[in-house]
């Protein structure tokens, strides 16, 4: 574990582009969810049913599906800087008004205030995906991933968790004020980061791009069953199952805000401390073993769930691997394609992960509704990692699916500001 934390930090110490951007990272991806356990908290309160927690859910994975298309042509055509800039202005202008929202008569405006706010996020998502095989490569570019990932998955249930002790101790406004304050300390980090100067070259159109990109697909069919293997990963967004079990299970034992804390903040730690452990034995052998795992502690946690207690125990061991298999199947992905069509490859392959979030948080809501129980739905949801990984097994022996090589893989000056 230390020679894993002390590959990331020699990483991160050599190359100041990737530390720079790891910081501001972690401040907006962490300001992203910050506010979640406050948006759930206030609709539990408002007592909407669990369809309308369940699409809201759905709403904070939707904009990216829409957007893909458009987003990818843009990452390869636009500086880097200037997007980025762009949408940390747009997620504050959309934090500041969910103070607003105090009754169910305005969920209109908390629906659409989530939908834009969650869409600049994903945009932001995508563009630095699209940058870390632009700067790193080989082994570096696997450690950039796991740094990254790690990052992410802290940001999302940390922060989610850390919002539960402050919705709990100041209530649900204050936590939105907070919010945005956090955004607006990464856009001052933002604006003064520099990227090694881009040589000015001819790109295509929009049009012309869009249109390369479904030709690379046809000549690539590996890279549409990595990102469809990716996709599986979304099995484990589990806000919306989250806050209908601590709705259903827990309100007697803690208030609801602390329950959602609480749970999130247990499954960070797995998240967090899984690829620091586990992240030098992934490989591309090892992989359907690590699905069967994931597979496996979810099924344990849906037999415990009505258990406070024994549910926050086993959410450690549902975080654990989640976080090494996002992170290896989004380097497989980034490591099969080809330079050019970074930004459009991503951002498809954000599209169908983010459609899987959403219409697993939608079929939640739908099963809840339909009287099936939180633990078979739990079960359902980890079976489809048994399905993952024979699925991977018969697209190694389809394609020519490798591990990466290290190319030393060194700082790329091919960035614009």
């Amino acid at each position: 574990m230390l020679a894993v934390m002390n590959q990331y930090m020699t990483l991160l110490k050599a190359e100041p582009l990737l530390r720079r951007l790891s910081a501001i990272q972690l401040i907006a991806y962490f300001g992203a969810w910050f506010s979640n356990v406050a948006i759930y908290t206030l609709l539990i309160h408002m007592e909407v049913s669990p369809f309308i927690i369940a699409m809201t859910a759905a709403l904070h994975f939707l904009p990216g599906v829409l957007q893909a298309p458009f987003s990818g042509v843009l990452i390869d055509k636009i500086a880097p800087k200037k997007l980025m800039v762009t949408l940390m202005v747009i997620e504050i202008f959309a934090t500041l008004p969910l103070m607003l929202i105090d009754n169910s008569s305005l969920l209109w405006l908390l629906f659409t205030l989530v939908f834009i706010r969650m869409g600049a996020s994903s945009f932001y998502f995508t563009l630095e995906m699209s940058l870390l095989p632009r700067i790193l490569d080989g082994e570096k570019l696997k450690l950039a991933n796991e740094i990254h990932s790690v990052i992410w998955s802290f940001s999302y249930t940390f922060g989610m968790a850390v919002s539960g002790f402050v919705v709990y101790l100041v209530g649900v406004k204050t936590a939105f004020f907070l919010d945005a304050l956090l955004f607006t300390v990464a856009l001052m980090m933002l604006r003064t980061l520099l990227f090694p100067k881009q040589e000015e070259k001819e790109v295509n159109g929009f049009v012309a791009m869009f249109k390369e990109s479904f030709v690379y697909f046809k000549n690539e069919p590996h890279i549409k069953h990595l990102i469809l293997l990716h996709a599986f990963v979304g099995f484990t967004a589990f806000d919306a199952l989250v806050a209908l079990i601590v709705d259903a299970y827990y309100t007697q034992v803690v208030a609801v805000a602390l329950g959602l804390g609480l749970m999130h903040s247990l499954r960070a730690v797995g998240l967090v401390f899984g690829p620091i452990i586990i992240g030098k034995w992934i490989n591309t052998k090892t992989l359907p073993y690590l699905f069967l795992y994931q597979a496996l502690s979810i099924i344990l946690w849906a037999f415990v769930i009505e258990n406070f207690y024994l549910s926050l125990l086993v959410s450690v061991f549902v975080g654990f691997s989640t976080t090494t298999l996002w992170s290896y199947t989004y380097t497989l992905l980034q490591h099969h394609t080809a330079k050019e069509y970074y930004g459009r490859i991503v951002a498809y392959n954000d599209m169908v992960f983010l459609l899987t979030v959403a219409l697993i948080s939608v079929a939640v809501g739908y099963l809840v509704e339909a009287g099936i129980t939180l633990a078979m739905i739990t079960i359902l949801l980890g079976s489809a990692f048994i399905v993952a990984a024979f699925y991977f097994v018969w697209v190694r022996k389809r394609f020519d699916i490798n591990d990466m090589a290290d190319n030393n893989g060194k700082m790329s000056p091919e960035l614009e500001l």
